[in-house]
């Protein structure tokens, strides 16, 4: 079985000026190819913190997460950073678009960080870009794009390298219902096609869409179910 995500008994611990705070205690968690998976709870439960520990950004204080076979903490920064870059695609809230790029270059920038060809990059970013059905706008500038235009071409640029995880920190928060619909329909889609998705949201129907719900408090599991 194909299980891209591994992480055991996983703890974040962060030293503040007023004693150690615990972002996440004991975690464990295995995610599958093509399976969408929902992360939710109040805010500092936790969520972002293990989305950036998966997102080979941070590292556990102690326990072991392990994307496709490699453990985090055996790496150095150099081999998280070619990970990161070549087997994980982010989508944020706010959707982190360059502004003075444009649309099919911010898509395009994941690919031209990890020296594919021009010709092949063009021809990829326009096919990702037609995808999530944006194309037309290839050649717009963010601030150019609603909200929702703009979320779409992040999900674009998340997807380019092809990645075995996508991970969405609430995708949905900045945009209205409609556009947030396509959104989650894309991620969807995305599932579909054989990637892991993991998602953090406040959001019941972005929730009701996943495979599964996780539900976080106090950097721990409550509670999960399917569907």
């Amino acid at each position: 079985m194909n299980v891209p995500v591994v992480a055991r008994d996983v703890s974040k611990i962060y030293a503040t000026s007023s004693g150690d705070a615990v972002a996440l205690a004991g975690v464990s968690l295995e995610l599958r190819g093509g399976e969408m998976v929902a992360l939710v709870g109040p805010s500092g439960c936790g969520k972002t913190t293990l989305l950036n520990l998966i997102g080979c950004v941070d590292l556990p204080t102690s326990g072991i997460v392990s994307i496709e076979g490699r453990r985090t903490t055996d790496l150095s920064d150099d081999e998280l950073t070619l990970l990161r870059r070549d087997r994980i695609g982010t989508v944020f809230q706010f959707f982190n678009l360059l502004p003075a790029l444009t649309v099919e270059q911010n898509v395009a920038l994941p690919l031209v960080l990890g020296g594919v060809g021009a010709e092949e990059v063009r021809k990829r970013a326009r096919d990702v870009l037609a995808v999530v059905g944006i194309v037309e706008r290839a050649q717009a500038f963010p601030a150019e794009l609603s909200g929702g235009q703009q979320q779409r071409v992040a999900i674009a640029r998340a997807i380019v390298h092809r990645p075995a995880i996508v991970l969405a920190d609430e995708p949905t928060g900045n945009l209205d219902s409609k556009s947030g619909a396509v959104v989650l329909d894309l991620l969807r889609r995305i599932a579909d096609g054989g990637q892991t998705v993991l998602m953090a949201t406040h959001n019941e129907h972005a929730a009701a869409i996943c495979d599964r719900t996780l539900h976080m408090q106090d950097g721990q599991w409550v509670y999960s179910y399917a569907g």
